[in-house]
């Protein structure tokens, strides 16, 4: 196998029992073993691991999820893919072209009843909390202040002061603020918020948003609900409200901050190019109550007044196009990368075959074609304001 197709991560590792390999056999003769194997009861044989950095994969700054697999030549030239096992490791190659996702079923069966445990309140809380905590916790100590005289100056209580520190709740930009001012910390807990934030959204998605926030441009169609970055408060939390299964009220806090936090995006400088489609379905189909709606369209036109936004309209009654697959988003890198992002049910995928990913962009400029304009899509949301 040429050595070049794979990148060695340092070090090494000892095999085990469950990384044994199994000769293969030939269709016309006797079994052999595609790579060396070690006799019954000898030491271990120490091999170096084979990895695939997953993009996308990285759950903090700086790490990621690497599938450490070892490989033997197979019969007529395949391969045979030994075992995968997934561990955490530093990694510099997020935004590397020709990476992709592969999901151990046994680890992925372990990261959702992980989640699942944390949005019931309970499980290992993100790292970003912690970090933010102890920096927080040091300002305080440094500045010759108790928990309790933190809060007061902030205007928090002591309980959610000692929250925060400890890791257990995150804190929101305005508490940031507050204590950066009063611990004279400059931008040093600032620095933190963005990540602080991030962790607030659901697993899954929290490491497309890391490609979103910096991203050049960004394209989307969304047939069912209003796209997350054009959302209202209101509108979000009825979203998260209707969860099934049901999310705690601490959990709809935390998951609608987030979404509203990811919507700098908009303005962000240097402005990144952003197109919307949304389908005429999800802005009629109610989520709230008519007063929610109301809002949710006039944001709706103030978001597409913004020069570097687009906000189409997709009507009703436009028969089979392209968008009826399903939702999905198209974006340009900073490393001027396109990537491909579609979710369902829970579950998102962050798509970088070139392939695959030309197909997306290729759908998306028919779906603008067949959609209302900008000037038409916005007397449209006019109407349904009026009428409201």
């Amino acid at each position: 196998m040429p050595p070049e197709l794979w990148k060695r991560v340092g070090g090494s590792a000892e095999t085990s029992g469950d990384f044994a390999e199994r000769p293969s056999r030939r269709a016309d003769g006797p079994a052999r073993s595609d790579v060396r194997t070690r006799p019954r009861g000898s030491a271990p044989v120490r091999r170096p691991f084979v990895a695939l950095t997953a993009y996308g994969c990285c759950t903090a700054p700086g790490r990621a999820h690497v599938l450490a697999v070892r490989v033997g030549q197979g019969p007529c030239g395949g391969l045979n893919l030994a075992a995968v096992r997934v561990s955490g490791v530093r990694s510099g190659t997020e935004g590397r072209e020709g990476v992709s996702t592969v999901r151990d079923t046994r680890s992925g069966r372990a990261a959702k009843a992980k989640e699942k445990a944390q949005e019931e309140g309970g499980g290992d809380l993100p790292g970003a909390w912690a970090a933010y905590g102890r920096l927080l916790q040091h300002l305080r100590k440094r500045a010759g202040l108790n928990q309790q005289q933190l809060g007061e100056a902030i205007g928090y209580s002591p309980e959610q002061v000692a929250s925060v520190e400890q890791g257990r709740r995150p804190a929101k930009a305005a508490f940031t603020r507050a204590a950066g001012r009063v611990l004279e910390a400059g931008a040093l807990l600032e620095v933190l918020q963005d990540e602080v934030d991030r962790a607030k959204l659901p697993r899954f998605f929290r490491n497309f948003a890391l490609i979103e926030a910096e991203a050049v441009s960004r394209f989307s169609y969304d047939p069912l609900l209003v796209p997350g970055l054009l959302q209202t408060e209101a509108y979000a939390r009825a979203v998260f409200a209707g969860h099934c299964p049901p999310l705690s009220e601490d959990i709809i806090d935390q998951h609608a901050e987030a979404r509203l936090s990811r919507q700098k995006l908009l303005t962000r400088v240097p402005l990144a190019e952003l197109s919307f489609i949304v389908s005429e379905e999800a802005l009629r189909d109610p989520v709230g109550d008519a007063e929610v709606m109301r809002a949710q369209w006039q944001r709706l036109l103030e978001v597409g007044a913004l020069r570097n936004v687009s906000v189409q309209v997709m009507p009703t009654g436009r028969g089979f196009h392209p968008g009826k697959n399903g939702p999905f988003v198209v974006v340009e890198s900073h490393h001027h990368q396109l990537l491909g992002y579609f979710e369902s049910q829970g579950v998102g995928c962050v798509v970088t075959d070139p392939a695959e990913v030309s197909a997306f962009s290729l759908r998306y400029g028919k779906l603008r074609s067949q959609a209302l304009n900008v000037e038409e899509s916005a007397r449209l949301i006019e109407r349904m304001v009026g009428e409201t």
